[in-house]
């Protein structure tokens, strides 16, 4: 029983549920990413170096029949190396590298700004029994 007491108490640590958030929301976001690339980025890309459709390169391995897609060859037992698919995997990876890189950016500034704002001044010191003492003695001083 004892474990399962130290397992909740781990569970329900603040920091294990904003991860598990993080999570889930990361892979929600990889997947608008992921669209953002494929379906806006690479057409442009293909468009600007002549209508190449990164998704369908491939070099293939072997076979005396050319195929005109990985599709064909590799229904046809072909060995494919599919570096237009690698291009796509590196393009989704650079973007979410730059959103991260932005996001944090923007929660560091926001930080700083609140870290920059002042606080409320601090009292006065009390004074100490040597300027109390000093007080008194001037006015005294004064009365006469």
């Amino acid at each position: 029983m004892k474990l399962l007491d130290e397992f909740k108490e781990f569970a329900m640590k603040g920091n294990v549920i904003d991860m598990a958030v993080g999570v889930i929301i990361g892979g929600a976001f990889g997947k608008i990413v992921s669209s953002l690339v494929s379906d806006i980025f690479m057409p442009l890309v293909g468009l600007a170096v002549g209508g190449v459709d990164f998704s369908g390169l491939f070099i293939q391995l072997g076979g005396d029949q050319k195929y005109d897609t990985i599709a064909k060859a590799q229904e046809a037992g072909v060995g494919t190396l599919n570096y237009g698919n690698f291009l796509q995997v590196t393009f989704d990876f650079l973007i979410v590298a730059i959103c991260i890189f932005a996001f944090i950016k923007l929660i560091n500034a926001l930080k700083r700004k609140k870290e920059e704002t002042p606080a409320a001044p601090a009292p006065a010191p009390e004074p100490t029994k040597e300027e109390i003492l000093l007080t008194e003695i001037r006015d005294l001083l004064k009365n006469k």
